[in-house]
């Protein structure tokens, strides 16, 4: 066993590119299905909260799993836990590549979730165990956290190559070849690591926490869908009173699964929604600007996926300089920075309707260096914001704030999206009822239905289909930007007692 001043060599460091396999992949198949959106949405001519749901479930089912497989990691042994979720999410991964409907590929989807939640929570557990020596140690984390940001920008430009030669499933099979590589450096160089009095598999704590995180996301997919007002408020109180007694189960057991008093330090706190927050505006603009690019502005899958490089290059390297940075600048001061790039980048999309893809581009890298460096300072914060013998819940809460974000990015900026292009869209008349319903449901319903018809009825309804959705894309980017701009703010209030 290392001791505490050992220096890592080269097959711990071996081992960290091991382990950023995984976090890589669970972070670029948040995103990498976005720009095979419009593709799913053409063969299945798939309602918009179909559409929202195929995106959906994966960090759904992810964020709700994710504490749990962290316990069962810590009492069965957290690289074992890797390698069962390496080989489920490979088997999953070719059924959702091979779905034959927008159902199947749902459940899929869902699938993926649960042997992705069983690959996360091992990972900075293993990180920590395996550096030893703190100045190596933090670069091991600046690195681990880079790569949760790098990868959900990464996920579109491999979507966009495999979309240029293949069809859609080709970016689900993306996962086959990275997990057969984990599966063969993981038992050479990753440590087994456990918690030598772990507590025990509390069963009611992991169905409240899902039966928190599904309620809450169907209100708001309901709400934004038109759906009974009192249901949507029904499910969302359920979700809200399972939340209730999630919190008060942790504080009543002396082990609990997620220690719910870590929110009482203050930074913790502060630089978990800030988490959540850098998230949720990453793949909320990938959700839209992955339609505008192919279905408005008529790219290839390719084209559109170059047109994001350039933010991904800056993502990486903002996520990196930052621990520099913040060694001369007060981490919240350089948090809220970010978190106003963030809010410039939506400003930019919502100042410009009908954005060609230059703007695009350069409204993309001004959000990468927002999310690079507060998503990589917000995990450091994280951590150092607790004890040392409360990292390993403060890493699960980590990880759980950034699929919270996932989900919420494209719950909330997705259904405001549907709604407005609902409200917006003129429906030529003489449409059957069949027409109307998916023409009106997504853009890329519309231009099915438009393919259909002759072409004095389908130029108006195109030329209403895409003026209703950058009509949305203009509303959602708006609502975006003030979120941004209060996310800033809160990280300045929160962040301030946090150490460099």
């Amino acid at each position: 066993m290392l001791t505490i001043t050992q220096r890592a060599g080269r097959k711990e460091w071996t081992a960290l590119a091991a382990l950023m396999l995984p976090v890589l992949l669970v972070a670029v198949d948040n995103t990498v299905l976005s720009f095979a959106l419009p593709a799913i949405s053409l063969e299945f001519n798939t309602s918009g909260t179909t559409l929202l749901w195929i995106i959906d479930i994966y960090p759904l089912v992810l964020a709700g799993l994710l504490v749990a497989m962290g316990s069962l990691g810590d009492r069965f042994g957290r690289r074992r836990m890797l390698i069962t979720g390496a080989v489920g999410f490979a088997a999953f991964s070719v059924l959702a590549a091979f779905a034959p409907n927008a159902e199947v590929l749902v459940a899929a989807r869902a699938g993926l979730g649960v042997f992705g939640a069983m690959l996360m929570p091992a990972t900075l557990s293993l990180i920590r165990n395996i550096f030893t020596d703190r100045g190596q140690r933090r670069l091991a984390i600046a690195v681990w956290a880079a790569g949760f940001s790098a990868g959900a920008a990464l996920g579109p430009i491999l979507g966009g190559l495999l979309l240029e030669h293949f069809w859609w499933g080709s970016v689900f099979l993306l996962a086959v070849p990275v997990l057969v590589l984990m599966l063969i450096l993981t038992p050479l160089f990753v440590p087994e690591s456990k918690d030598p009095a772990p507590g025990a598999v509390d069963i009611w704590s992991i169905f409240l926490s899902i039966a928190t995180m599904l309620p809450v996301v169907y209100a708001i997919k309901n709400l934004a869908n038109g759906g009974n007002l009192m249901a949507t408020l029904a499910v969302a109180v359920l979700g809200v009173t399972a939340g209730w007694l999630f919190t008060r189960r942790q504080l009543r057991r002396s082990q609990p699964m997620l220690d719910v008093r870590l929110f009482a330090v203050r930074p913790f706190t502060g630089a978990v929604l800030v988490n959540l927050l850098a998230v949720f505006s990453l793949v909320g603009f990938l959700y839209f600007v992955s339609q505008h690019l192919q279905l408005v502005l008529g790219l290839s899958p390719l084209d559109a996926g170059l047109v994001l490089l350039p933010g991904l290059a800056i993502t990486i390297t903002a996520g990196l300089l930052v621990v520099q940075l913040v060694r001369r600048v007060r981490p919240h001061l350089v948090v809220s920075v970010a978190l106003l790039l963030s809010a410039t980048a939506y400003w930019m999309v919502a100042a410009t309707p009908g954005a060609s893809a230059g703007n695009l581009m350069l409204a993309f890298a001004v959000l990468g260096a927002g999310v690079g460096a507060s998503e990589t300072l917000s995990n450091d914060l994280i951590l150092s914001s607790v004890p040392a013998a409360k990292a390993g819940a403060a890493s699960a809460v980590s990880e759980t704030a950034y699929e919270v974000g996932s989900v919420f990015g494209t719950a909330v900026l997705g259904s405001i999206l549907v709604a407005a292009y609902r409200q917006n869209i003129d429906l030529p008349a003489n449409l059957t009822p069949s027409q109307q319903t998916t023409a009106s449901e997504t853009l890329g319903g519309a231009i099915n239905t438009a393919a259909e018809l002759p072409g004095r009825t389908a130029e108006p309804l195109l030329e209403s289909a895409f003026h209703a959705f950058d009509s949305g894309v203009t509303i959602t980017a708006g609502i975006a930007s003030v979120l941004m701009v209060a996310a800033a703010w809160l990280a300045f209030r929160t962040l301030r007692d946090a150490q460099s």
